[in-house]
């Protein structure tokens, strides 16, 4: 594990967005309430929350952080035919908090795949990727033209 003892606390905020594409009728029956399993969207955001705070559990060498804040929102895009997924996490200390944001968005993914999976075996989670980070020696990043966030 990489000793973070000589850096300074700062305030760390990641974000963080994916997507879980879906069949047109899957993507109707979660925006109706209608998966048997229950409410994909507030279970998959409660999921994501929970995944936030266990990183340091799930990725070997990743420092357990205390986390002052983690919202993850789900939104349906009918047009695309997937869910849009975000995460964004914050803490004051001294090691940022991309693979909580990463992680809260991936777990997500995988909690509507598993609600949905008994009606659509073909969804496809994709897109994970870091927007943007706050705090650090390194400064601040956003994503840029290169890997420009027009999906």
């Amino acid at each position: 594990m990489v000793d973070i003892t000589p850096k300074s606390e700062t305030l760390r905020v990641a974000v963080a967005r994916g997507h879980i594409s879906a069949k047109p009728e899957t993507i109707r029956l979660i925006a109706e309430h209608s998966i048997a399993k229950g409410d994909v969207l507030e279970t998959a955001r409660l999921a994501g929350i929970m995944s936030a705070k266990r990183t340091g559990d799930l990725i070997p060498l990743c420092h357990p952080i205390p986390l002052t804040a983690v919202r993850v929102d789900l939104s349906i895009n009918e047009a695309a035919c997937r869910i849009e997924i975000e995460a964004e996490v914050r803490t004051v200390g001294r090691t940022g908090v991309e693979m909580e944001s990463l992680t809260a968005v991936s777990v997500a993914g995988l909690t509507v795949y598993d609600m949905c999976k008994a009606v659509d075996r073909e969804m496809v989670i994709s897109d994970v990727r870091l927007i943007k980070k706050v705090g650090g020696k390194s400064g601040a990043f956003t994503r840029g033209e290169c890997g420009a966030d027009n999906r």
